[in-house]
C-alpha cells in the first residue's frame, strides 16, 4: 500500500465518521434520547476515533464490498477472507516499515552533520524492504488468486481500483467539509 493511499484511508474514513455522526446528532436529539440507549448502541464519536479503528472500519467495509463485487461464494469465502487480511496486512506493515525508515532519513538529511555512512544503510534497508514487499505482495496476490476463478480475479482488481476511487472522493469532501467548518469558525 502506497503512503498516499494509507492517507487517504485515515482521511476517508473520519470523514464517513464526520458524516455519520452528523446525521447520528440529529436522529439522537435531545439528551433522553441519548440516556435510554445502551452505552454498546451509542454512536461512536469521529474526534475519539484512532486510526486503527478506522482502519479496521474500513478492511471490514472493503471485506464486505469485496465479497458482493466479486461474487464470492460461502465456500469460497473463508479462505478468501484469510487471504485478503494477510494481503491488508502485509500492505499496512510494510508501509509502517518504510514510513519508519524514511523519517529516520529525514532525521539524518535535516542534521547539521549527516552521518552519509548510516544514510546509506537505511538507503539500503530502504530498497530492500520495497523489494521484499513487492515480492510478498505479489506472493499475496498468488494466494488470493488461488481461491478465485479468472473472472473473479478480474473483478477483484477493477474492484481494488474501484474502491481507491470511492476512497479520493471521500477524502474530497472531507477537505470540503472541514473548510466549510473552518470557514464558519472565522
Amino acid at each position: 500500500m502506497t503512503r498516499r493511499l494509507a492517507f487517504i484511508i485515515v482521511f476517508a474514513a473520519i470523514a464517513a465518521w464526520s458524516s455519520a455522526s452528523g446525521a447520528s446528532a440529529q436522529a439522537a436529539k435531545g439528551k433522553q434520547a441519548q440516556q435510554n440507549q445502551p452505552p454498546a448502541a451509542a454512536a461512536p464519536d469521529p474526534q475519539n476515533v484512532s486510526p486503527n479503528e478506522v482502519r479496521r472500519m474500513f478492511d471490514s467495509y472493503a471485506l464486505l464490498q469485496a465479497q458482493d463485487a466479486l461474487k464470492i461464494s460461502n465456500d469460497q469465502f473463508p479462505t478468501f477472507l484469510i487471504q485478503f487480511k494477510a494481503l491488508q496486512e502485509l500492505r499496512r506493515k510494510t508501509q509502517q516499515d518504510r514510513n519508519r525508515l524514511v523519517v529516520d532519513l529525514r532525521r539524518l538529511a535535516l542534521a547539521e552533520k549527516p552521518d552519509e555512512a548510516r544514510m546509506k544503510e537505511r538507503m539500503k534497508e530502504l530498497r530492500d524492504l520495497e523489494e521484499q514487499g513487492h515480492t510478498d505482495i505479489r506472493k499475496a496476490y498468488d494466494s488470493i488468486d488461488a481461491v478465485l476463478d479468472v473472472r473473479q480475479q478480474a473483478r477483484f482488481r477493477v474492484f481494488e481500483a474501484q474502491m481507491e476511487q470511492r476512497l479520493l472522493q471521500l477524502v474530497a469532501r472531507a477537505r470540503q467539509t472541514n473548510r466549510a467548518k473552518q470557514q464558519t469558525k472565522q
